[in-house]
């Protein structure tokens, strides 16, 4: 056909999944879309079939089917977003510039579509044009029940440089989670490499991502690398801690199943700390009981960044959720009492 052609992958959009690489380029078609275009063998890498979530690379030459057409009118149910869900997002705004969004992502809610999401950050984005022809491109990602902050490019350019600075490391997050347990010693590092465990489902629900110890990671198909750093704020007895994590790494629930791997898993945490076992001190056990929320106790609390545009350096941060906000009032733990960057000292 003549509307077939390629597009090569350039060096600064490398290293990141090929259905978001599409999306950035075509953001009218849709995630089902892809990988539907993918299963049937219309979208190829090199001459060859790929799935969605495969990675690519830089030089590589992605064969273009035809697409939707952009102006196409869209079902109204496909285009609608909801008033609730448009005031739920705008709320979320923590920043907004020419050139970036900054979120607080509420616990629960998705930051793109997957097997059984329908409702999710991506798919609510066009509340958040203010103006612009398109709608805000995610360039990283918080698991489901992982809550606040969320980059957000208005511009293709500018989720092309924002991809590339998480790619090289050159922003910094800092998550704050009640464990179970007191983490010993009160600071350190973890670096168990992660490999899928597989999950239960016929499309792989419930995967889950295991650990392998740092001198197995070579060895071991499909293993990567990961790190993490940790610090203990503050404790309640042996039963919990207040920890700060930064993901060196980027894996895939890796904070989550780094601390379940050292015996303190994240109270919440029902896929890697269990979640019929209460947690009775000194760790392990992924709930509290009485009236702290079983909700996954994990949140994106601060991120620092350059601008990609000003070249200023930027910090943002985001409060708690509602049930992590009434855990720290049940333990009498306040937000000012703890440094913003507890790692400082050991950079």
């Amino acid at each position: 056909m003549s509307n077939i052609y390629a597009i090569t992958i350039g060096p600064d959009e490398a290293d990141q999944r090929l259905d978001r690489w599409f999306r950035r380029k075509f953001p009218h078609v849709t995630q089902g879309q892809i990988e539907k275009l993918c299963r049937k063998g219309d979208i190829r890498v090199d001459g060859g079939r790929v799935k969605a979530k495969s990675r690519v690379e830089p030089g590589q030459s992605v064969r273009i089917p035809p697409l939707p057409d952009p102006n196409a009118v869209r079902p109204a149910a496909a285009r609608h977003i909801s008033k609730e869900d448009t005031e739920l997002m705008r709320a979320a705004v923590l920043y907004r510039d020419d050139h970036i969004l900054v979120l607080n992502k509420p616990a629960g809610l998705p930051s793109q579509g997957g097997t059984g999401q329908t409702r999710h950050i991506d798919g609510l984005a066009d509340a958040l044009r203010f103006g612009y022809d398109e709608k805000p491109r995610l360039v990283h990602r918080l698991d489901r029940d992982t809550s606040g902050v969320l980059l957000m490019a208005r511009t293709q350019r500018m989720a092309s440089q924002l991809t590339a600075a998480f790619r090289s490391r050159d922003t910094r997050k800092i998550y704050w989670a009640v464990v179970a347990g007191v983490p010993h010693p009160s600071m350190g590092t973890i670096k168990f490499g992660l490999v899928k465990a597989g999950g239960h489902g016929a499309k792989g629900e419930g995967e889950k991502m295991r650990c392998i110890h740092p001198r197995l990671v070579d060895e071991t198909e499909g293993a990567k690398r990961a790190t993490t750093d940790y610090a203990v704020l503050t404790r309640l007895a042996s039963r919990a801690a207040w920890v700060a994590l930064v993901p060196v790494t980027g894996r895939t629930h890796q904070l989550r199943a780094h601390m379940a791997e050292t015996g303190h898993p994240i109270i919440g945490d029902g896929k890697y700390g269990g979640s019929g076992q209460e947690n009775q001190g000194d760790g392990w056990g992924a709930q509290m009981g009485g009236d702290i929320s079983r909700k996954l106790h994990l949140h994106a609390r601060s991120l620092r960044l350059v601008h990609p545009a000003s070249g200023a350096e930027m910090s943002f941060t985001a409060p708690l959720p509602a049930h992590m906000a009434k855990t720290w009032d049940t333990f009498g733990w306040s937000v000012s009492d703890v440094p913003v960057d507890p790692f400082e000292d050991q950079i």
